[in-house]
């Protein structure tokens, strides 16, 4: 399928990005295999972006993150200044096929105001959608502009007139599950391991106190905003107190972390994240959010550690339970699951990892969404079909 995808990744983050990051790890990892099915990709993101594409457009020079928890008035326009650039090459281009949104309600709010004669568009939605209600709950993408969620879970949760729009779900995927059932066994520690942004969803401060109450070791490996390290967060100024994040972690999570059962070690990527993970006894994910996606949920089963979580969102989908992992209730059933990890077999996860979660997997479904959008009708402004 000869198409040319305008693949826009948003102005926050470089692509792949410098560690931790969400829909920028999802687009590293589509890219590439969605090249190799003879996909032609012009990406939107920042400059210093990386990933290899046949083309790059760019409107900053670097990812604009730390703006990101900023008062609005101050930052409004980063978003747009992107989006900006994405319509006028989706307008003004003749070789553009198709875009693929990853812009968190700026892009869909964008893409379907361009009118009837825009280019078809897949909005993906990786985010929680009880956010923008005024939006989502309103949204009317005509014949050109459907959307897709991350999990099935997610898309149940959204209202009628995204639903209405939505063509489907992708799960996630992950590089590490390219030849996981290879991979050699992790040298088991007795530790546990959150990995994943330092935000309220996500639990930690539950998770640092099952760490006390039942007795296990617990590494917090992820950033606090824009806080990459414990070093640049102890150096912050006044402002950090206005990050919603660095609230949470000051008023939540660091009087329960003592650096001998709990530790945070901040950001951590590439070959040491994947030791962290691989060596852990399970991953914990004490979720107190519907979670859409999960990417280090999949990230772990490819890596061979079972998951311990709480069983919301789209955990039931990624995890079997008793299998690759062990789901609770509430965060108050985790404490009796803890000490049954250990029967769970790595080698279970690793293959399960590389049957569902490869790159290759959720390119191939991703262009079985194209082909459905691209064939939508266009109207034009007289009421008739433009193509």
């Amino acid at each position: 399928m000869g198409l040319t995808v305008l693949m826009t990744a948003g102005p926050w983050l470089a692509v792949p990005p410098p560690g931790s990051g969400g829909r920028e790890i999802v687009v590293a990892s589509l890219v590439p295999e969605l090249r190799r099915l003879g996909v032609r990709v012009v990406l939107a993101s920042v400059a210093d972006s990386t990933l290899e594409v046949d083309e790059l457009l760019s409107v900053f020079p670097d990812g604009q993150f730390a703006a990101l928890q900023r008062p609005y008035n101050q930052v409004m326009g980063i978003a747009h200044a992107h989006q900006n650039a994405v319509v006028r090459a989706a307008r003004d281009r003749d070789d553009i096929d198709l875009v693929h949104d990853h812009v968190e309600a700026v892009g869909l709010a964008v893409l379907t105001a361009m009118g009837p004669r825009a280019r078809p568009a897949l909005h993906t939605l990786h985010w929680d959608l009880g956010k923008h209600p005024d939006l989502y709950g309103y949204v009317d993408g005509g014949d050109r502009v459907r959307v897709n969620g991350v999990s099935a879970a997610q898309l149940a949760r959204a209202p009628k007139a995204l639903q209405e729009h939505a063509v489907g779900h992708v799960h996630l995927a992950t590089p590490l599950a390219v030849d996981a059932d290879r991979r050699a066994p992790g040298d088991k520690g007795d530790h546990l391991v959150i990995l994943g942004r330092i935000t309220p969803g996500k639990g930690q401060h539950l998770g640092a106190r099952l760490a006390h109450e039942v007795g296990f070791d617990l590494v917090l490996a992820g950033p606090v905003g824009p806080y990459r390290r414990p070093e640049e967060l102890a150096a912050a100024g006044p402002e950090a107190g206005q990050n919603p994040d660095v609230r949470y972690w000051r008023e939540e999570v660091a009087p329960l972390v003592d650096d001998v059962r709990v530790r945070w070690v901040g950001m951590v990527a590439g070959a040491a994240r994947d030791e962290l993970v691989a060596n852990a006894r399970a991953s914990l994910f004490p979720l107190c959010w519907e979670e859409p996606g999960g990417t280090a949920v999949i990230e772990s089963l490819a890596l061979g550690t079972p998951v311990l979580a709480v069983g919301r969102g789209c955990l039931p989908e990624l995890v079997e339970h008793g299998r690759t992992g062990l789901l609770a209730d509430d965060g108050d059933g985790l404490a009796d699951l803890v000490a049954d990890v250990a029967r769970l077999d790595e080698r279970e996860c690793r293959q399960e990892a590389g049957l569902r979660f490869t790159p290759a997997t959720m390119a191939r479904r991703y262009l079985e969404l194209y082909e459905q959008v691209h064939r939508l009708p266009v109207t034009n402004a007289s009421g008739g079909v433009a193509r």
